[in-house]
Formats: structure tokens, C-alpha cells, sequence
């Protein structure tokens, strides 16, 4: 467990949140609150809980009402789902969103957008952080979700001035896309040559290597994660510890 950076926002209270996730390799859902509070300095305590079999829903029900990460906890409040963990800072934490009217109307459209959309996308290119795969086949459906990806990356970053998706500066619609930036290098996917630029960015942001830094270190390893990359297509290379 750690302790996030320090943030100017004063909070009711002392205690720091605890943000719950699980492997940095698999996990897409947690790297999304987790890169917000560490890239916005919201202090948090650390804690991991590692997918140990297929389904963890009774172990995670300990802490999480629907037995899945991540999940924050606030005192004596538990607060679940992405989505609901950057509604929840939101309200304590202005940086969240972008300052600019037309900008945060955009980011929360594409925000819910990327909760409740690109279904292909997730199933055929599931996260693996450390590997890099050769996709067996695109389907017309998965060609569809990527190029709506360029489409919208473009427009967020032609509109709003870059290099982030809804303008200068990091809000809560770039960590949503954050796992889509490492399925892009894991498969290769071709979302041009704005979309790639905002890609790189984001790599290249120290909270990013500091999730790629553990994921790398891992020796978790969960059998039917493993199954999906399989699936997906051939590992050309596994940066991951043995």
C-alpha cells in the first residue's frame, strides 16, 4: 500500500481514500481511477486484490456490492464502478472534468461512450499490458469500434487543441481511454496518425509507466485472461516477469 501525491483540494476529513483494483496486466477497469487520482494528485492509499481464478465475485464482495473492481472506499462509504468512482471525485475534486463548458459536455459524452460502448473491442482485444500480439483476424464489427475510435480522438483533439483528448490538460475522459492506448501498441491497432500521436502521449505519461512498471513486474497469472489473449490471436513478444 502507498500513499498517492499530495492534492490542494481540502477534504472533509483526514483520511486518505482506499482505491481497490487488481493485476496492472488484465485489469482495464481499475487503471482507469487509478490513473485519474495518481495524474490529478489525489492522495490514495494502494490496495491490490489479484484476480486468483476465473470469477472473483465472492472474495470481492467483501469490499465491493458487485464483487467486482475497482472499488473506492471513502471512511465508512464504499463506492463502486468507474464510471461511479469519477462521478464521486468529481464532486470533491474540480480537475476531474475540464474547466471549459463545450469541452466538459464532449469528455462526459465520450466518457460514457467508452463505459457503455465498444463491446467487440473489449472481447477480441482484451488488456495484457505485457504482451504484444499478432491478431488472428479483424472483424467487421472490431473494424467498426476502431475506427470510431480515430473518429473520436480526432475530433476531441482537432476541437479542443491537444495534446489530450478534451484540450490541454489530463481530465477523466483520457483515463478512460487510457486501456484502449495499451490494447493499441498490444495489437497493433491502426487508429491513424492523430490517434496514434495521443497514444504516444499517453505512454509516455509518468503515472502510465508507473502502471506499465508493475504490470511488467507481475507473476500473477490468471488462466482464463491468459485464455482470452490466446484466443486473440499469436504473443510475438511477453515483456512480463517469469
Amino acid at each position: 500500500m502507498r500513499y498517492g501525491w499530495t492534492c490542494l483540494y481540502q477534504r472533509s476529513h483526514a483520511m486518505p481514500y482506499t482505491l481497490i483494483t487488481a493485476n496492472r496486466n488484465y485489469s482495464s477497469w481499475s487503471l482507469r481511477p487509478w490513473l485519474l487520482m495518481t495524474a490529478l494528485d489525489i492522495p490514495f492509499i494502494d490496495r491490490i486484490e489479484p484476480f486468483a481464478q476465473a470469477s472473483n465475485y465472492a472474495a470481492f464482495r467483501s469490499f465491493s456490492p458487485t464483487g467486482q473492481v475497482p472499488a473506492l472506499i471513502d471512511g465508512d462509504r464504499k463506492v463502486w464502478d468507474s464510471l461511479g468512482i469519477t462521478l464521486y471525485l468529481a464532486d470533491r475534486h474540480p480537475a476531474v472534468w475540464p474547466a471549459d463548458d463545450a469541452a466538459r459536455a464532449w469528455a462526459q459524452c465520450a466518457t460514457a461512450e467508452m463505459h457503455s460502448g465498444f463491446a467487440i473491442l473489449r472481447n477480441d482485444c482484451t488488456m495484457n499490458v505485457g504482451v504484444r500480439v499478432e491478431p488472428h483476424m479483424h472483424s467487421p464489427a472490431l473494424n467498426r469500434d476502431i475506427a470510431r475510435l480515430a473518429e473520436l480522438w480526432s475530433e476531441g483533439l482537432a476541437r479542443f487543441g491537444g495534446p489530450f483528448l478534451a484540450g490541454s490538460a489530463f481530465t477523466a475522459v483520457d483515463a478512460f481511454y487510457a486501456p484502449v492506448a495499451f490494447r493499441v501498441r498490444t495489437y497493433g491497432l491502426d487508429v491513424g496518425p492523430v490517434g496514434q500521436a495521443w497514444v504516444s502521449h499517453m505512454l509516455a505519461l509518468p503515472a502510465m509507466q508507473a502502471w506499465e512498471k508493475a504490470a511488467l513486474a507481475e507473476t500473477w497469472r490468471e488462466d482464463s485472461h491468459e485464455a482470452e489473449i490466446g484466443a486473440a490471436g499469436r504473443i510475438v513478444a511477453d515483456y512480463r516477469a517469469v
